[in-house]
């Protein structure tokens, strides 16, 4: 009987992860939480996948991608399937750009690869002036709008646990994270790169980073699939649970890559 595997959230400064922890039967799941966004953005997801993987949610700690993925690396198993949203999702893309024999398989949920645009950049300005001032609340009010998310009844609550959520990680989280996205690099030289299977999930409804700008990954990658969710905007792992854990399911079914 197969064991079930164990779920482990955050980094303590310790030796790294040793493969011999893992079933070597199934494969480790690393998840990458989106801005300004904790574990609990996949709480529907890990769930079920915990049954049969290893789970590592891994914290972003740093003021840039390449900090960020810095930070990680030391503590992943040897191999790993890799999961990332958003500005989770730019960093997972930074690790396949340094350690792409690691990653057997990558998913990647509200997610843009191209860098940061002079307009855009400037756009989170003043949401950087209101959480200096103490205002975060109001600064996360700003990052996720209504409009982002996918009309319905869930609209509202879920906006308002997306603003929950980021105001519990901090002002100082937000500057780092927002300058973070702010400096990213173009990733599409490491999109046609990638070798092993790829899904990528975007939300119908989101304007933040669209479908289309989503889907054009798909066309420079070797091996990937596109969905677009439609009962979802920007954080379609909390707005559609049920359709992107199927999504995650078929994505870790597909055959590996030998190497």
């Amino acid at each position: 009987m197969r064991p079930k595997g164990r779920a482990k959230s955050g980094f303590t400064d310790g030796p790294p992860f040793q493969s011999s922890r893992f079933d070597p039967m199934t494969e480790p799941i690393v998840f990458l939480p989106g801005y300004m966004c904790d574990s609990t953005l996949f709480t529907g997801q890990i769930a079920a996948l915990e049954q049969r993987h290893v789970i590592v949610s891994a914290p972003l700690s740093g003021e840039r991608c390449e900090e960020m993925a810095s930070a990680i690396l030391p503590h992943l198993p040897a191999r790993f399937a890799l999961a990332g949203a958003s500005l989770g999702g730019v960093v997972a893309l930074e690790i396949m750009r340094r350690a792409a024999d690691r990653v057997s398989r990558l998913c990647l949920i509200s997610t843009d690869a191209l860098g940061e645009t002079p307009g855009d950049a400037a756009n989170r300005e003043p949401m950087l002036v209101r959480a200096k001032a103490g205002r975060l609340s109001e600064a996360m009010e700003m990052a996720i709008r209504p409009q982002d998310l996918a009309p319905g009844t869930g609209r509202g609550p879920i906006r308002n646990y997306a603003v929950e959520m980021g105001t519990r990680l901090g002002a100082e989280t937000f500057l780092h994270q927002t300058r973070a996205l702010q400096r990213r690099r173009d990733h599409q030289s490491t999109l046609r790169k990638i070798k092993v299977p790829v899904q990528i999930i975007a939300g119908a409804h989101d304007q933040i980073v669209t479908p289309k700008r989503q889907g054009f990954m798909a066309e420079l990658i070797a091996d990937a699939r596109f969905d677009a969710v439609q009962e979802a905007g920007h954080l379609p792992s909390l707005e559609a649970p049920v359709e992107v854990l199927r999504l995650m399911e078929s994505w870790l079914e597909r055959p590996l890559v030998l190497r």
